[in-house]
């Protein structure tokens, strides 16, 4: 475990020099994160992280252990050890209603096919199941109807003792990648470029058994869901391969609003078409999203960009936000977002209104200069057109932090201890904010001093 301050913008070796437009100077006076702590327990990719309670977290990857940690001090607390392959999906399962112990417990899905329930609070592995006929990639528990849901080639239902209450017939090779719950036991499945809507049934006094049926299939995407998420009561949104986000109606499963421009954020020309003969998919591949109560923030290839719910357009973007594609982003207080890439950067920006600029031309030349002669209304037009496609807003990098060398894989926020991110290069690190650690380094002298008299001594 490491210790040391952060160098600025300084570029480790091997990561690609970035353009001016992205560059950050040594003097970073909006990044608290001025210190960090490496932490080293993996020995391959780490693609996970959980926040288990207000200051631990849970790291998985593909070396196929998981790693239970103190927040705050960056102390390993727990290994477990138990999958045989590299782990594909991980999410915390809160105790049963019914249960006495409020031991914190996670699910862990494995390419090894199998899941394994783990208690954190011990480390002791609870309970494993080894019935699945495909590689489990998404896990999801329905808290309200105490049931979770497993998802690789086929559906699966579950109850909190693991037994398998239900489950579809085989849906795709490929898989499903995602799920979400929506209203009325419902649960949308992103399977290659379809959305499947699933309804449970839960047993009744005629029915002792619980099922799952297929009620729809959503066939709007051109190409294969990488990410979907909800936005919030009456939405969901998705984004695809080719840089389709479509947001939808989480009651009736219709299309809201649709966006296919991202890489020209200006409402005008360009078809579905043009996206492929101009551009590679990869940089346009919507990887993440996160969202606020007024816009939907998406990762689109290297780029970030904001995408006004209300008004139904991108009002702010970077298009070159990264060098390499952005795979995990997130909203964080005070109107910032942070983003992680390929490059093995990570960054933090902040969304600005711009300062308006007068929509009339001022006149220039001798008779204008008098008074004399008109305003040229026409050449004054496409200024106007220009100002009302431009984006109202800006994302201004105000800190760039540079500690990994691989591929920052994602990154969770704790607002009282920091942040944390985890990469290819098998490290995780804690990022933590240097005023506050330096003020509580010197309290922690101050009380020391105290206790054993030196403080009145020396004063």
């Amino acid at each position: 475990m490491l210790r040391w301050l952060i160098g600025g913008g300084r570029e480790p070796q091997g990561l690609a020099e970035k353009s001016p437009l992205q560059t950050i100077g040594e003097e970073q006076t909006q990044n608290p994160y001025t210190e960090l702590l490496v932490l080293k327990a993996h020995h391959d990719i780490v693609r996970f992280l959980v926040q288990l309670d207000e200051y631990r977290f849970a790291s998985a990857g593909d070396d196929g252990i998981v790693v239970v940690w103190n927040a705050q001090t960056g102390e390993k607390l727990l290994e477990l050890n138990g999958h045989t392959q590299k782990i594909t999906a991980l999410i915390t399962f809160p105790s049963s209603e019914a249960c006495e112990e409020k031991n914190q417990l996670i699910l862990t899905a494995s390419a090894d096919r199998t899941v394994i329930l783990w208690d954190c609070d011990t480390g002791r592995q609870v309970q494993k199941v080894s019935c699945f006929q495909s590689t489990v990639k998404c896990l999801i528990v329905l808290q309200r109807l105490d049931v979770w849901l497993s998802g690789g080639n086929d559906l699966c239902v579950w109850n909190q003792k693991l037994d398998l209450l239900c489950k579809t017939s085989h849906l795709s090779d490929t898989g499903i990648s995602a799920l979400i719950e929506i209203p009325k036991n419902c649960v949308v499945a992103a399977v290659g470029k379809e959305l499947i809507i699933f309804r449970l049934v839960a047993p009744t006094e005629e029915s002792l058994e619980w099922d799952i049926l297929e009620i729809k299939r959503l066939l709007d995407h051109q190409d294969n869901i990488l990410s979907l998420v909800n936005v919030n009561d009456v939405s969901f949104v998705t984004g695809s391969h080719v840089g389709e986000m479509i947001i939808w109606d989480i009651l009736d499963w219709t299309v809201q609003a649709c966006e296919c421009n991202f890489w020209d954020p200006s409402p005008q020309l360009d078809t579905q078409q043009e996206i492929k003969l101009c551009q590679k998919p990869n940089d346009i591949s919507i990887h993440h999203f996160t969202w606020d109560e007024e816009n939907v923030f998406a990762a689109v290839g290297k780029g970030l960009y904001v995408y006004n719910l209300q008004l139904k357009r991108v009002i702010a973007c970077q298009k070159s936000a990264h060098d390499s594609n952005v795979l995990h982003i997130a909203k964080l207080p005070n109107r910032q977002l942070i983003s992680c890439s390929e490059d093995g950067s990570v960054r933090i920006w902040e969304l600005r209104e711009k300062q308006q600029l007068a929509a009339e031309p001022v006149p220039t030349g001798f008779f204008n200069m008098w008074g004399f002669g008109r305003v040229n209304k026409q050449a004054s037009q496409p200024v106007k057109k220009q100002q009302e496609n431009a984006p109202p807003c800006s994302l201004e990098l105000i800190g760039d932090l540079i500690g990994h060398s691989s591929s920052v894989e994602m990154f969770l926020y704790f607002e009282d201890h920091g942040l944390v991110t985890c990469s290819a290069d098998h490290l995780i690190i804690l990022w933590k904010n240097g005023e506050k650690e330096s003020g509580l380094r010197s309290l922690k002298l101050f009380q020391k001093l105290e206790e054993d008299g030196d403080l009145y001594l020396a004063v």
